[in-house]
């Protein structure tokens, strides 16, 4: 297996990935949508998306928006989106991309990396608390929607 910084070259196996990344969270499947979203992405460089590819099989991705937090002055990275195909579970594969994530905040000078999973989500709770990631219980997070 394999992971790195995708390009655009990965533009359909990433695609495909969100695809269905979108699916799992009950959304209507539009692979057109989604590889619209990270062309968009990965040219404009608004993002930072890792995959991991086992031979040529895409296995899955994480990807990270940069922020900044106004108090410390410094970097922050949100974890917005990390899926692992269903076929490719169970095999270390989003400890990696946690790990690469980590990796990359680091190098470039963030103070932390900040995530939002569902409730309802256990299996993902249990990866990010395995890898050091701890439940906000300073702030309440509240959402105005625009939609």
């Amino acid at each position: 297996m394999e992971i790195y910084q995708a390009t655009t070259e990965d533009l359909e196996g990433v695609s495909s990935l969100f695809n269905s990344y979108r699916m799992f969270y009950e959304q209507t499947s539009d692979f057109e949508g989604t590889k619209n979203y990270i062309k968009e992405r990965l040219e404009n460089e608004d993002s930072v998306i890792f995959v991991v590819k086992n031979e040529r099989i895409y296995a899955g991705f994480i990807q990270l928006y940069p922020t900044f937090s106004s108090i410390s002055m410094k970097k922050t990275w949100i974890l917005n989106d990390l899926y692992v195909d269903s076929e490719a579970r169970k095999q270390g594969i989003g400890e990696m991309l946690l790990h690469m994530a980590k990796e990359h905040a680091v190098k470039t000078g963030a103070k932390s990396i900040s995530l939002s999973t569902a409730p309802d989500n256990f299996s993902a709770q249990r990866l990010y608390e395995k890898n050091g990631y701890e439940q906000d219980s300073q702030f309440y997070h509240y959402e105005l929607s625009l939609t």
